[in-house]
């Protein structure tokens, strides 16, 4: 595997700060390996970039943070999902680089006990002093973010200097670019003799993981599938957005757009019941990992994309590489479903 040409020139100018402990191992799943009985699983321990309990976003984060530090922000405003991964990771960040932050919690998923209300994300969210609002409806990103919007305006009269970080489409994908560079990282890792892979599964939400690293392959030569495993929306609502992102990111970098619409890759099939909801396929590789591999993988994201990567390899003779995107606090917030308890 040959690096066909370096990163765009215009990834080195955009401001970053450095966040997240890399490389982040690439290495053998053995023991899944034999259990599947099919293909050689690799995975890319992304769960291991350290900052508050690591996971992707922390790579996504060295982008916007560097922008927020660049506009001189004090505060960071961000929204997610109660158990958000992004949320608690931005917090964590803003704290590092000495911003305040305030977050927005939404309601995506229909449940309403105390420990997923109080457990897992949102209990670090409170121990990293975060400033917490609530917004009732999960599936309108863009009354979200007008909120945010809301919750700037409030802080700017008071004297503040707010960074939002959006969630809806139609702005700069910054967040992105953290995986851009994970591609470049990952190709060298296999040059410098780490395990090489014949496909990529990755999870699929917002895009900006999957659409970054599919990108950033793409750029430099890489032509391996990459399967996006649908955590959030169904494949052909996915699809666009995966499009859209990239195209994104072509603008950013001020290049041609390397993906083609052959090139996006996705999968529907572990979606059910639902964002933020564990099929069978999922509680079992979510078991599965913690007893053959001591892997902690969540019901959210991780357990749904290495359903995907175990389905996979269970297919084909080719190698398949897991990437790891974290989420582990998410566990503590699902403990009711993960081992077996009534809900109190």
């Amino acid at each position: 595997m040959t690096i066909a040409t370096g990163l765009p020139p215009r990834l080195a100018e955009l401001p970053r700060v450095s966040l997240a402990h890399l490389p982040t191992p690439l290495e053998p799943m053995h023991n899944l390996t034999h259990h599947t009985g099919g293909a050689p699983m690799v995975i890319k321990r992304d769960d291991c970039t350290g900052l508050a309990m690591g996971g992707n976003k922390i790579r996504q984060l060295e982008f916007y943070l560097g922008e927020a530090v660049a506009q001189r922000a004090d505060t960071l405003v961000i929204t997610g999902a109660v158990q958000s991964n992004f949320v608690r990771s931005a917090i964590a960040a803003g704290n590092r680089m000495g911003l305040q932050s305030h977050v927005q919690l939404e309601r995506r998923v229909d449940r309403d006990d105390e420990l997923y209300r109080n457990s897992g994300n949102v209990l670090l969210n409170r121990l990293m002093g975060a400033t917490i609002h609530a917004y009732p409806d999960g599936e309108d990103e863009a009354g979200a973010d007008r909120n945010l919007e809301a919750i700037a305006a409030d802080l700017r009269a008071d004297g503040h200097t707010p960074y939002i970080i959006h969630l809806s489409p139609g702005h700069a994908p910054l967040g992105a670019l953290g995986y851009v560079v994970a591609a470049e990282e990952i190709i060298q890792q296999v040059e410098a003799g780490a395990p090489g892979f014949d496909e990529v599964v990755v999870a699929s939400g917002s895009g900006h993981t999957h659409g970054g690293l599919l990108f950033g392959l793409r750029w430099l030569g890489c032509d391996v599938p990459v399967t996006g495993v649908c955590v959030r929306r169904d494949a052909a609502s996915q699809r666009e957005r995966i499009l859209a992102r990239t195209a994104e990111v072509a603008d950013l970098l001020d290049v041609d757009n390397p993906v083609t619409p052959a090139d996006i890759v996705l999968s529907d099939e572990f979606l059910a019941p639902g964002y933020g909801l564990a099929g069978s396929a999922t509680n079992e590789a979510i078991s599965l990992a913690a007893c053959l591999e001591g892997l902690l993988v969540d019901p959210v994201y991780t357990g749904k994309a290495l359903a995907g990567a175990m389905d996979r390899a269970s297919k084909t003779t080719d190698t398949v590489l897991y990437v790891h995107t974290g989420g582990t606090p998410a566990l503590f917030a699902y403990q009711h479903e993960l081992a077996g308890e009534p809900d109190s």
